[in-house]
């Protein structure tokens, strides 16, 4: 409970300085409302605080021009493939040979990003992903597209993709001091959010209206506007090159990576959230949708897991439970709501309440889990871990999404759905049990082995 919360309800009756003696309510009142004023007067401080730092501000930005085309080219290229008499096996193969490629280069960028300025890292990156999804925009508006097409186009998107991810995740510390880092995650992961938030409601809305092809320029656009952004992040601290192979500097990844239990743990239950969320319900969702309450809705849903998102990353920068890792580990199990209720066909609307809920778990997690490794991690060393992080936890994506088509073909698609949501749960009480989560409490280094 947030100590504002616990100070305002110990409140006792106390004396004016007039000498009357006033109510117990009315105390609690007044000391409620000063409380809450202070609260807002201490929220808006950390944000001008945060965001005076002019390479901070730009790295918000620029990402949330990224996430905000991001979020339009699922939808949009989900109904493109679907508008070309493609299968859920068809948009499999797409979806996953992004999602392979963004994990094969995952460790490539890692490597980069910890050898390289990350800011021209990013630069390069948001060029050649304005590039590819601006060919798979022309592509699709000119009825030219084929499903090997997009699949090889999609493949270059996500290789564009994991260069990028360990650089701007490493990037953060660099722009804020360390005093700010807590908040600078969760406006950080707003921004991503809110920009989720409206390109998924405007890919919903752009397939319905002028075509998935529009969806997919913006997803370009938004790239290309990013670009400039990130190459004007200037620090103070730049990585120093290597003189290693690539291969040992993998391996020295690989072992800060292996060194700390609780990192690796984590990952092992993202790997099964992420086929079974991220992998199977991103891709029966749609072709469900479809069928049933359509594509606009399935936007909103989309829409209203990011709004949830949004919440759960602002109530972690107040809400500091001792064992904040372990809560956020249960946290994520929140995401079975909504798995649960399209396998039994519920209605629209106790859908986008499932993924805002769902939503505000990965929220809260997401921030515990930045400040965690930033703070744990070796800068010189953090962009590899983040890029064993992400492989490990998106490897499985792509397995999802090509298992998606056949096995609903062959066993139904509540079948399936009800499985994975058995499955997030067996692996969340799984990573619940591990010792090195129960114990790691808030401001402690956490165990370096075992």
């Amino acid at each position: 409970m947030p100590g504002f919360i616990c100070a305002a309800r110990s409140t006792a009756i106390i004396i004016s300085l007039s000498g009357e003696r006033r109510s117990g309510r009315q105390d609690e009142d007044d000391r409620n409302h000063a409380v809450g004023q202070a609260e807002m007067s201490m929220n808006a401080q950390t944000l001008r605080h945060v965001f005076q730092s002019v390479p901070f501000r730009h790295l918000f930005f620029a990402r949330t021009l990224t996430v905000l085309g991001n979020s339009v080219a699922p939808v949009a290229l989900a109904f493109a493939v679907l508008d070309m008499g493609g299968s859920a096996a068809d948009l499999g193969i797409v979806v996953a040979a992004r999602s392979l490629f963004n994990v094969l280069f995952l460790l490539f960028g890692g490597v980069l990003a910890d050898r390289y300025p990350r800011n021209r890292v990013l630069l390069l990156s948001s060029a050649v992903a304005a590039l590819s999804q601006g060919v798979v925009a022309w592509q699709v508006l000119e009825s030219v597209a084929t499903t090997n097409s997009l699949a090889l186009l999609s493949a270059v998107n996500g290789a564009a993709a994991g260069v990028a991810l360990p650089a701007s995740s490493a990037l953060v510390p660099q722009t804020v001091p360390a005093s700010r880092l807590r908040q600078a995650n969760a406006f950080i992961q707003s921004g991503v959010y809110a920009g989720t938030i409206i390109g998924a409601s405007l890919g919903g809305i752009l397939t319905s209206t002028v075509g998935a092809g529009w969806g997919l320029a913006v997803d370009a656009l938004g790239f290309a506007l990013a670009a400039p952004l990130y190459l004007s992040v200037r620090t103070d601290v730049q990585p120093v090159g290597s003189q290693h192979t690539l291969w040992h500097d993998l391996r020295d990844g690989w072992r800060e990576f292996t060194s700390r239990t609780w990192v690796w743990a984590v990952v092992a239950q993202f790997a099964v959230v992420n086929a079974a969320f991220t992998g199977m319900v991103m891709v029966l969702g749609p072709v469900m949708a479809d069928s049933t309450f359509g594509r606009v809705r399935w936007g909103m849903m989309i829409a209203a897991q990011s709004v949830g998102l949004i919440v759960g990353s602002l109530i972690a920068v107040r809400w500091r439970p001792q064992r904040a890792m372990l809560i956020g580990v249960m946290l994520v199990a929140l995401c079975v709501l909504p798995i649960l209720l399209l396998a039994g066909g519920a209605p629209a609307v106790w859908l986008m309440g499932a993924f805002g809920v769902a939503g505000m778990g990965f929220g809260q997690f997401g921030v515990v889990w930045a400040q965690a490794l930033q703070t744990h991690i070796p800068r010189d060393r953090l962009a590899r871990v983040y890029a064993w992080d992400a492989m490990g936890s998106f490897i499985t994506i792509p397995l999802g999404e090509l298992a998606a088509g056949p096995l609903a073909m062959r066993f139904g698609g509540s079948a399936v759905l009800v499985t994975c949501a058995a499955a997030v749960l067996v692996a969340t009480a799984g990573t619940c049990l591990v010792p090195s989560i129960r114990r790691l409490t808030q401001g402690e280094p956490g165990e370096r082995h075992g």
